[in-house]
């Protein structure tokens, strides 16, 4: 054997396994990376929700001050002729 046989035969044969191993854990942290996608996806879901919840709850209270300000105003111009 050569010596460029010999160095490409101890190259393939430490790298390979290394390489392997490599991909195998490679592997793992994409199933994980995966995992936590998946359950950012539902954080933003429901965080979604929770701010249309949020937002519909303001609508409600603006509308429930508006109600109290026409309220007031129609009290205000009625007293004058009681």
């Amino acid at each position: 054997m050569s010596a460029i046989e010999d160095t490409r035969k101890v190259l393939q044969d430490f790298l390979a396994p290394e390489l392997r191993a490599i991909s195998v854990r490679l592997d793992a942290l994409e199933k994980r990376v995966d995992g936590v996608d998946r359950k950012l996806d539902d954080v933003d879901r429901r965080a979604e929700k929770r701010n249309d919840q949020v937002l519909t709850a303001i609508a409600g209270i603006s509308e429930i001050s508006e109600i109290r300000e026409r309220l007031a105003r129609l009290e205000a111009t009625d007293r004058p002729n009681q």
